[in-house]
C-alpha cells in the first residue's frame, strides 16, 4: 500500500519500507558500518593502552572519532551536496576501509595511530549527511518516519553489540577486530555501490562558490527559517538530559557498590538508555498512528527530563536504569518526528548542509552537558545534580514545547520544500500532489 492510499491514521508498515530496495541497501550499509565503528573504538583503546600504557592516550583514542564534528563537521558534510549522495557514501567508505587497516601494521607508534583515526573519520560528516539527504528520496511520506526510527534503534543496537564484540575480541587479539572493521567498510561500500541508483548532485555547478559560503548558507537556512529552527532547538534542548546517566555511570555506579559489582551497575545504566530507544523507536513507528505521533512530540520533549527527576531521591542502581531507559523512550519518541519533518521541510540541495548543522550541535550538545554535570558532579552528590539539571530542562522543554510550529506552518514548509525537489516534475500528478499538498493529519 503506498503512502496516497493508505488511511491517514495508520503508520506505515515495516514491510512496506524493507519494499524498498535501496532502503534495504542503505540500512545494512549503515549497519555494517557503525557495527564496524563500535568494534574498532573497542579495540583501539586496547590497542593504543598496550603499545603506550597511558589511559589518558587510550581514553584519546576513543574521543578522537568525535573531533572532526566538533572542528569541521558542518564545512565536511557541505561536501556531499556537490557530489552524488552514492558516490560519496561508496569514497568514504573505501578511505576509512584502507585508513583503518594500516593500524593492523605491527610497530605503528601510537602518535600516528592518533593521526589515522582522525584523518579516517574526516569521512564521517559527508558520509552520514549524504546517507541522510538520501532517506527522503528513497521513502516517501509516513515510510521515511518509519526508516528513521528503524536507522536509529539500528544504530542503538550496533553500539551495544559493537562494543560487546570489540571488547570480546580485543580481549584476545585486538588487531582481529581491527581487520573486522576494515571488512565492514569494503561491504558497506558494495552495498552502496550496486543496491542505490546514480542521482546527479543535489548541487548545480552553478550554485557553486566555496565551502564556507555554502556552509554558512546551511546554517542560516536552519536558523533563519521558523519551521526548521523550532525542530533544531527542541531537538539540541533534548540531547542536553537523556544522556547524563549514561555519562555519569562510572562514577554514579562507584557511588553504589566496588569492583565487579560497580562495573555491573555501570554497564547497567550505561545500557539502559540505547535500550529504552530501541524499544521507544520500533513502537512508535509501527503501532502509533503518524498524525499521534505529531501530537505526542510536546510531552514527550517535556517527559525527557521529566522522568529523570526522581533522582533526587538517591534511587538504586535498577531504578536508574529504568528512569533512563524511560527518558530513552521520550526521545525515541520525537526523534524520527522531528528528524522527519525537518528532512522534509528541507529544500533540495541543502539536506547534507543540514544534517551537518544538526550532526554538530548534537554531538556539542551531549558533550557540554556530559562536561558541565560532571563538573557539578565534583562539587554535589550526583542524585542531586542529576536531578536539579532535569527539572531545569523539564523548564527548558516547556519552553521549546510552547514554541514548536503548527501542523500548518510543518504542511506550508513540505509544500515548499517538495517544489524545489529535481523528481517531483518526473512524478505522477497524484503522487505530486499527495506530496506537497497532502492534509496535516496525513504528514508524519
Amino acid at each position: 500500500m503506498s503512502d496516497e492510499t493508505r488511511p491517514s491514521n495508520r503508520p506505515a508498515t515495516f514491510r512496506e519500507v524493507f519494499g524498498q530496495r535501496e532502503y534495504r541497501a542503505v540500512l545494512a550499509a549503515s549497519a555494517l558500518s557503525w557495527l564496524g565503528d563500535y568494534i574498532s573504538k573497542a579495540a583501539v583503546t586496547v590497542i593504543v593502552y598496550q603499545e603506550s600504557r597511558s589511559v589518558a592516550l587510550s581514553a584519546a583514542a576513543f574521543a578522537i572519532s568525535y573531533l572532526p564534528w566538533l572542528v569541521g563537521g558542518p564545512l565536511l558534510a557541505t561536501l556531499a551536496e556537490r557530489y552524488p549522495y552514492r558516490n560519496v557514501m561508496v569514497v568514504c567508505d573505501l578511505v576509512r576501509m584502507a585508513l583503518i587497516a594500516l593500524i593492523v601494521i605491527p610497530g605503528v607508534p601510537v602518535p600516528v595511530m592518533l593521526v589515522i583515526l582522525f584523518v579516517a573519520t574526516l569521512a564521517n560528516p559527508p558520509s552520514q549527511a549524504a546517507r541522510s539527504a538520501l532517506m527522503p528520496l528513497i521513502l516517501p511520506g509516513d515510510r521515511l518516519v518509519v526508516g528513521l526510527s528503524l536507522n536509529n534503534s539500528t544504530g542503538q543496537a550496533a553500539q551495544v553489540a559493537g562494543y560487546a564484540i570489540g571488547a570480546g575480541i580485543a580481549a584476545f587479539n585486538p588487531r582481529a577486530a581491527i581487520v573486522l572493521d576494515a571488512t565492514t567498510f569494503l561491504a558497506s561500500a558494495l552495498l552502496i555501490g550496486f543496491g542505490t541508483r546514480h542521482r546527479p548532485p543535489a548541487m548545480r555547478s552553478a550554485d557553486r562558490s566555496n565551502l564556507l559560503r555554502e556552509t554558512g548558507q546551511g546554517f542560516r537556512l536552519v536558523f533563519g527559517n521558523r519551521v526548521l529552527r523550532g525542530v533544531a532547538l527542541l531537538v539540541f534542548s533534548a540531547m542536553l538530559f537523556s544522556i547524563v546517566p549514561e555519562g555519569l555511570a562510572a562514577a554514579w555506579a562507584q557511588e553504589k557498590a566496588e569492583g565487579t559489582t560497580a562495573g555491573a551497575y555501570q554497564a547497567l545504566i550505561m545500557a539502559a538508555n540505547p535500550v529504552g530507544f530501541i524499544v521507544g523507536g520500533l513502537a512508535m513507528a509501527r503501532l502509533v498512528p503518524p498524525h499521534l505521533r505529531r501530537v505526542l512530540v510536546r510531552p514527550f520533549a517535556v517527559f525527557a527530563p521529566l522522568v529523570l527527576v526522581p533522582a533526587l531521591l538517591n534511587p538504586s542502581p535498577l531504578w536508574v536504569a529504568v528512569l533512563a531507559a524511560s527518558s530513552g523512550f521520550a526521545v525515541a519518541g520525537l526523534m524520527p518526528v522531528a528528524n522527519g519533518l525537518f528532512v522534509q521541510a528541507l529544500p533540495h540541495g541543502y539536506r547534507a548542509r543540514a544534517f551537518g548543522v544538526m550532526a554538530t550541535g548534537v554531538q556539542l550538545m551531549q558533550g557540554a552537558a556530559v562536561l558541565v554535570t560532571g563538573l557539578l558532579a565534583e562539587r554535589f552528590e550526583i542524585p542531586l545534580v542529576v536531578g536539579v539539571w532535569s527539572i531545569g530542562g523539564v523548564l527548558l522543554m516547556l519552553v521549546m514545547a510552547g514554541s514548536w510550529p503548527t501542523a500548518h506552518q510543518f504542511d506550508v514548509a513540505i509544500a515548499e520544500a517538495a517544489k524545489s525537489h529535481p523528481e517531483a516534475a518526473e512524478a505522477p500528478p497524484a503522487q505530486r500532489g499527495a506530496s506537497a499538498h497532502r492534509p496535516a493529519h496525513a504528514q508524519p
